[in-house]
């Protein structure tokens, strides 16, 4: 995916879904002492800080000011030296594109087996109800596939892979110290709650959702109550917040309001600077 086609896919985005009540992103900031946020346009990605390490969670669009704000939060970019990705969509692996500005070059990268299917060419992504493919993501970093269910360990910090396809084949998410869930595109919440994420973006909307029942299932069967932490639509702590529409999915074209209080147009970032990500943590919803 090259950044002209990120480009495209902002404006295409912006166009689609303005006023639609679909997108709502954290601004950039801490969500808690462990836990801080970057927004891209309508994107958040995630680090987690323990200690002396830095573990990024996603890798954003091919964005532009990636480094600007991570300033803000005083994170050096050559301190990451992991990145977990859920899935491979643009606004999930941008900033270890092939043409990204090179952050993270150096970075290894882990990634679910069945989704690096689509990096080397064995599977193309498609979206809009399979109507359009996206072009091919080209990434040079190391990488570290991985499997559901598998544990590991980096630095001192426990990471436990959910493999939830749907949105994508092979989309993975990734427990944290057992308290921290981040979710990428499987959680999408509205102003009543947790749905499957978004309809026609997903590969397999069915699946999307028993993937989604069947994570609650793991989380509830070992009495875990993490943080949910997504891609597009902020955290919440609230499990049965986090799936009280399990069993549905986000529609982007239905006359029904999922969230009055999304913005209207989400990739509009005014409201995201220095001093609103210094002053205090980032609130979450359904609290």
């Amino acid at each position: 995916m090259s950044k002209k086609a990120t480009e495209f896919q902002r404006k295409a985005m912006s166009w689609m879904y303005r006023g639609k009540e679909i997108f709502k992103p954290l601004n950039t900031g801490w969500i808690d002492e462990n836990v801080a946020c970057v927004r891209e346009w309508v994107a958040n990605i995630f680090f987690y800080h323990k200690g002396d390490t830095t573990i990024m969670v996603d890798a954003g669009y091919n964005y532009d000011r990636l480094a600007e704000k991570m300033s803000w939060l005083v994170i050096d970019p050559k301190s990451i030296h992991h990145i977990l990705i859920t899935h491979q969509d643009t606004d999930h692996v941008g900033a270890v594109e092939a043409d990204s500005p090179g952050l993270f070059q150096n970075a290894n990268l882990y990634i679910g087996e069945i989704e690096n299917r689509y990096l080397i060419g064995e599977t193309r992504r498609k979206v809009i109800y399979h109507l359009y493919k996206l072009p091919q993501v080209t990434i040079y970093n190391e990488k570290q596939l991985l499997h559901d269910g598998e544990v590991f360990d980096i630095d001192g910090v426990r990471i436990e892979c959910f493999l939830v396809p749907g949105h994508t084949w092979g989309h993975m998410v990734y427990l944290i110290d057992d308290k921290y869930l981040f979710t990428g595109d499987t959680l999408w919440f509205g102003a009543d709650g947790g749905y499957s994420f978004i309809s026609s973006l997903a590969e397999d909307n069915k699946l999307a959702v028993q993937s989604l029942a069947e994570l609650e299932r793991k989380l509830r069967a070992r009495g875990l109550h993490p943080y949910f932490i997504t891609g597009h639509t902020g955290w919440t702590d609230n499990f049965a917040f986090a799936f009280a529409h399990k069993d549905k999915h986000c529609s982007p074209f239905k006359k029904r309001v999922h969230d009055p209080s999304a913005p209207y147009d989400a990739y509009d970032e005014s409201d995201d600077t220095e001093e609103n990500a210094k002053s205090g943590f980032l609130k979450g919803v359904g609290r």
